[in-house]
């Protein structure tokens, strides 16, 4: 287990992530579309750095001291990630699978030590390849491809051979369309993914975060799919690959660029993170994102990246509820908070910035309106430009949007949502105005120019102060009259310089346990057995 790190010291600034001067000490940012020359994507947590210092400051008990040991891990992995530049970008696997069976079950790496070549060992939790082999059998290894291998600044780290594993992709283009996940134990180590414990079409298991990640998986697999036509993440059948159980009750859950990562909570403020299905959606649309758009994780396209995930996070549930607009509660994190935790969700898209109000946690600092707009220096310290936090305004946007529509949110208001990202024609550094402007254009072309679809979109994003000009603004375009008003906060990294965009608007149970895991069911993760999380 990493050892404690110092407390953030709070200081009083205006522009201070919750308003009470608590900044994060780093922040992770999520993967997005790479060239080869490019570092490889990081891991991008559900809960957002700020709010874990805030806890490590607020708290000097059990719960500070696993927000600490949280972020020490995150920073680790960062720098792991950064370590692995120059590797081809994430998405196709190929190699051997090797795993040690003698290899511990590591705790999280301390602040200063190198963890191993992935998220914190040398298992790195990759998908598998896509031919050859066959599901590997619960209980077996993980997954390394050889490309971590042969990686000379990796190599020390490479465990000795073991047993071959490997799930594959339909082999016949006339093979039915089926999601293909594996759930893997990281038995409370770092080292991803971990001992594979269900495949594709196994009984459900004993562990019941290992079924709820798996009919997560498989939820949020089913809305791409059934909803948009997406055959997984990649739109080519990416294997979906999860891990359960990661360190020693970690507080947060994260997509890395290539699998899905749970960590268990402190269970004191946070509960296990395989428990909300909007979770589970919302990271895995980070990867949708990074197939798609590729939004830069900073300023207003960071907050855009946030933005998408929450959107789809909250159609996994509403479509496995079979949810109206109405009677949706559009909560991201609903079922996170302990009891005694004042606060129902990490936030909320019908009213931003009223998902919490803690002392430990502070108050919920989102806005839902460019009037309450944070403008923040795009670096780590300050959540790259408050991308967990503006997030709020497009949020509501879409929020607006549904309620005038009406009906089911991942029909019509989804469907525009999906084909922006898909086919909108974004820039990675897209703000707000790029941004609604191309749901205006997608809008128009689904629905034409005098439906009511279109109006609700336009009405959406003026309800939020989002301006969207008659002829639409470019793409990575600002308006010369935002560029006046409120120029771009100077980055102190070249990466987020170069894509930087700030501004303002200047106007208006799934499954039934039946080894599926997929379709409607009457409880959340609809399996049984013993309860093995910690």
């Amino acid at each position: 287990m990493a050892p404690k790190q110092p407390t953030p010291d709070p200081t009083p600034e205006s522009n201070s992530l919750d308003g009470q001067g608590f900044s994060s000490p780093a922040t992770e940012h999520c993967p997005e579309a790479q060239s080869p020359d490019e570092p490889p994507p990081a891991v991008c947590g559900i809960v957002p750095p700020f709010l874990l210092a805030r806890v490590a400051a607020t708290d000097p008990g059990h719960a500070g001291q696993v927000a600490r040991e949280t972020l020490a891990v995150q920073r680790s992995l960062r720098i792991q990630r950064e370590a692995r530049s120059g590797m081809r970008p994430p998405g196709r696997r190929e190699g051997p699978p090797e795993r040690s069976s003698s290899d511990p079950a590591d705790g999280a790496p301390d602040s200063g030590e190198d963890a191993g070549d992935g998220e914190g060992g040398s298992d790195a939790g990759l998908p598998p390849a896509q031919t050859g082999g066959a599901q590997g059998a619960p209980g077996g290894p993980g997954f390394v491809p050889d490309r971590l291998q042969r990686h000379p600044r990796l190599r020390e780290h490479r465990p000795p051979t073991g047993a071959r594993a490997v799930p594959t992709a339909p082999a016949t283009p006339s093979a039915p369309v089926t999601p293909h996940r594996s759930v893997h134990d990281a038995e409370h180590g770092t080292k991803l993914p971990g001992v594979l414990r269900r495949g594709e079409g196994q009984p459900v298991h004993s562990d019941e975060s290992v079924n709820e990640a798996y009919d997560g998986l498989g939820a949020t697999w089913t809305l791409l799919h059934e909803a948009y036509g997406r055959n997984s993440l990649d739109g080519a059948g990416l294997p979906l690959v999860a891990s359960v159980h990661f360190a020693k009750d970690y507080d947060n859950a994260f997509w890395d660029g290539e699998q899905m990562v749970f960590g268990d909570g402190d269970g004191e403020i946070f509960g296990s993170f395989t428990d909300s299905a909007d979770v589970i959606g919302h990271e895995l649309a980070h990867g949708l994102t990074q197939f798609t758009a590729g939004l830069v994780y900073v300023g207003q396209s960071g907050a855009l990246n946030e933005h998408v995930s929450d959107v789809f996070g909250v159609l996994t549930v509403q479509r496995l509820l079979d949810q109206s607009v109405a009677d949706a509660d559009w909560l991201v994190g609903k079922g996170l908070f302990r009891p005694g935790v004042k606060g129902v969700a990490l936030r909320s898209m019908k009213e931003p910035g009223t998902a919490y109000d803690d002392p430990r946690l502070g108050k919920d600092p989102q806005p839902g309106h460019m009037d309450g707009y944070k403008h923040m220096p795009h670096d780590e310290a300050n959540d790259n430009g408050g991308v967990h936090i503006n997030s709020g305004i497009p949020n509501r946007a879409f929020y607006l949007t549904a309620t005038q529509i009406g009906g089911k949110a991942w029909e019509a208001p989804g469907r525009i949502w999906f084909e922006t990202l898909v086919r909108g024609g974004l820039p990675k550094d897209a703000d707000f105005t790029t941004f609604a402007a191309a749901t205006v254009r997608i809008a128009q072309e689904l629905f034409g120019a005098d439906s009511p679809e279109l109006a609700a979109v336009r009405a959406g994003w003026g309800g939020v102060g989002v301006a969207i000009p008659e002829q639409g603004v470019g793409a990575g375009q600002t308006p010369a009259s935002e560029q006046a008003a409120h120029p771009p906060t100077r980055s102190r990294t070249p990466r987020a310089a170069a894509h930087a965009v700030d501004g303002r608007g200047d106007g208006p149970g799934i499954g039934s346990g039946n080894g599926s895991g997929i379709g409607p069911g009457d409880g959340w993760s609809g399996s049984a057995g013993t309860d093995a999380r910690r």
